[in-house]
């Protein structure tokens, strides 16, 4: 079986700050509740506010594959369209 690790961060823009973190508590209990999930930590970084650090963790690439479908029908998915993505997303055997 293939562990698929996502680490990174996102940029949060000014205008949306609010709605993410309103948002992220609900999207975290969710994501971790899904068949799969191995670990799942979203952080706001100390030092920028406009920074949320990501780790995810999911045990086959289909479980992975599973998040990111529900993600793009979720409200997160609404709230989350406009944030800056730096990922790096590696499997491992």
């Amino acid at each position: 079986m293939t562990r698929v690790i996502l680490k990174g961060y996102v940029i949060v823009p000014d205008d949306d700050l609010d709605a993410i973190n309103e948002a992220l508590p609900a999207h975290i209990v969710n994501t971790r509740a899904e068949d799969g999930c191995l670990l799942f930590n979203v952080t706001q970084d100390e030092n920028q506010k406009n920074r949320f650090n990501v780790h995810e963790e999911f045990n086959n690439k289909e479980s992975f594959s599973n998040h990111q479908d529900r993600v793009k029908r979720s409200e997160w998915g609404n709230v989350s369209a406009n944030l800056e993505k730096h990922y790096h997303i590696n499997q491992i055997e």
